[in-house]
């Protein structure tokens, strides 16, 4: 039995999906335990692109259980757009491969116009999906759970109580129209009768599986520098991002985690507003986001590209407790001349080799550059690591040695078997 946890080491969009998706199969169940659709996972499988939301990557197995924990928040309407268009895709052929915990809270058309009217002010970046606000309600105490929409009752008497406070707010604070009870109650029984079936008690049945002896992933959305609590606040998710979650967002106790697994790209990408101490404003940053796809697989926003750093790294390696690191789109600096690490920030004379929490400091920061030389040439058709060229193993190697943390998995291509995998965490374990 191995129960491994997968989390953002950067802002996110490192591409865990991929690397999830390549180690689901040797597991048996995955787990999505924090977020909800502002993440975008997205797989190349044979040519043919995927992007998920909701619904963890390892659904393109399918002898594989996947399942959304309490810890999301779920916005039906995505989750029924993403089962429909993987039915029609030849995918999720059994409705039992997939469950969605019955504890999940529900994003609601109010928590959409909430968040897209406050981020008109306060300009944090959202993605305007209504996470922060779902996340609000839900430590309040009056957020509505799947369970409760599976009782129409339920759900009507508590739509009716929110929907009082809500409309006072969006017309009287926001100026925005208000919503029509009925509209919204009808919408949401509609997802009722459409998910209903895929409602479930998620915890008890990971912690059958766990006791039978099976290996289980758990799946994270973000980036550990959008953690809530430990990322660069406020520009961050409204969830923690952190290996520690999955534990509560999945309803399992931390003693049946066994390893955590940080995935970071060769170099360093965020969207939306927030500090960036190796952005690059340049050519240089333009070819990176070109010939990375570097555009938002939920927004489509073009994201902020930058050398690798490894103080941020480091940062996601100690909150995390990170055990291996995967290292993701190693082919994306082919034909790079040089390359540059961030090795530490230097402000006002210091030098720092952490992620300092004060933004005013994190923003006036200066990298301090190691320098490398680039490699030429295709490396996609690398199956291990004396197949790349000398210079990029020197600068995996540099990697290795400042995160103190060794490479499991090279990522040289974007398909699910151009990978370079030195081990993994499901295989020869009692």
């Amino acid at each position: 039995m191995a129960n491994v946890v997968i989390v953002g080491a950067q802002w996110g969009d490192e591409g865990k999906g991929k690397i999830v998706d390549l180690l689901t199969r040797d597991a048996d169940a995955v787990v999505r335990f924090q977020g909800g659709n502002n993440a975008g996972h997205t797989i190349v499988l044979k040519g043919e692109k995927f992007v998920f939301h909701l619904i963890p990557s390892g659904i393109l197995y399918e002898n594989k259980t996947c399942l959304i924990g309490s810890g999301v928040v779920v916005d039906p309407a995505v989750l029924i757009e993403e089962i429909a268009e993987l039915k029609k895709r030849g995918y999720l052929k059994n409705d039992s491969q997939l469950m969605v915990s019955e504890e999940a809270h529900l994003i609601l058309p109010y928590h959409r116009k909430i968040d897209r009217a406050r981020d008109r002010v306060f300009k944090i970046g959202t993605t305007g999906r209504g996470i922060g606000p779902a996340y609000e309600d839900k430590v309040a105490r009056y957020g509505i759970r799947m369970v409760d929409l599976m009782d129409e009752e339920v759900f009507r008497h508590k739509l009716e109580k929110n929907l009082l406070e809500k409309n006072a707010y969006l017309s009287g604070v926001l100026k925005e129209e208000p919503f029509r009870f009925e509209e919204i109650l009808e919408e949401y029984l509609h997802y009722q009768k459409e998910i209903g079936r895929y409602v479930r008690d998620t915890s008890r049945f990971l912690f059958e599986e766990i006791q039978k002896g099976r290996h289980i992933l758990f799946e994270g959305a973000q980036g550990a520098l959008l953690d809530l609590d430990h990322g660069t606040y406020p520009y961050v998710t409204a969830s923690n991002t952190v290996a520690g979650n999955a534990c509560a967002g999945s309803g399992i106790g931390p003693t049946l985690i066994d390893s955590v697994i940080g995935v970071a790209k060769a170099y360093t990408t965020r969207v939306g507003e927030g500090p960036f101490p190796t952005e690059l404003k340049d050519d240089t940053g333009n070819r990176i986001r070109e010939k990375g796809g570097e555009y938002g697989a939920t927004t489509g926003r073009p994201r902020r590209c930058g050398w690798f750093d490894a103080v941020v790294v480091n940062h996601a390696i100690r909150i995390n407790g990170i055990r291996e690191m995967a290292v993701t789109k190693l082919d994306v600096l082919n034909d790079f001349d040089t390359l540059k690490i961030c090795v530490g920030y230097r402000v006002n004379g210091d030098v720092f080799r952490h992620v300092p929490s004060c933004l005013k400091t994190l923003s006036s920061s200066v990298p301090i550059y190691e320098e490398l030389e680039g490699w030429k040439g295709e490396i996609k058709g690398a199956k291990k690591m004396s197949d790349l060229p000398i210079q990029a193993q020197r600068y995996l190697k540099r990697i290795e040695e400042l995160i103190q943390v060794k490479i499991s998995l090279v990522s040289v291509g974007s398909e699910r078997d151009e990978t370079i995998e030195l081990t993994n965490p499901f295989r020869n374990v009692a």
